[in-house]
């Protein structure tokens, strides 16, 4: 297991899918995965940055853990912000127009759809939210 914690800006989530990508060339992870993790580190990362502790800039942990059988890799997200289950939040309806859609929500549907299994939980006063995606 590897870990990071980093401060909780934008500007980080370079640095934080530069952590993650170094645990997934050591596993030969096909690119296509690769990307979709990306993505959701991208949307997962960027939630935290924007939301949990607005207006203050927090910490957030990041861990990198690989499973076996079958392969797979489960990035969990920590930090101590405002409490926040994104699961809860109902999917947005992709039958709409953007126009008639909801603002947000888009990002973690696409993050449910593209990852293997999504959990979150608030424990310790903390929001503790993980992905797994096979590899």
């Amino acid at each position: 297991m590897k870990e990071l914690t980093i401060a909780a800006t934008v500007e980080n989530i370079e640095t934080v899918t530069d952590f993650v990508n170094e645990q997934l060339e050591s596993l030969d992870c096909p690119p296509k995965a690769q990307m979709q993790i990306d993505i959701a580190i991208d949307e997962l990362f960027g939630n935290i940055a924007h939301y949990a502790y607005n207006p203050e800039i927090g910490s957030a942990t990041v861990r990198v853990e690989v499973t076996e059988d079958p392969l797979a890799v489960v990035i969990t997200f920590i930090d101590n912000g405002v409490p926040y289950d994104p699961l809860a939040k109902e999917d947005p309806d992709i039958t709409l127009s953007a126009e008639e859609r909801g603002i947000g929500g888009l990002g973690i549907y696409m993050v449910k759809k593209t990852m293997d299994e999504i959990t979150y939980e608030y424990k310790d006063g903390q929001n503790i939210l993980s992905i797994k995606k096979k590899i």
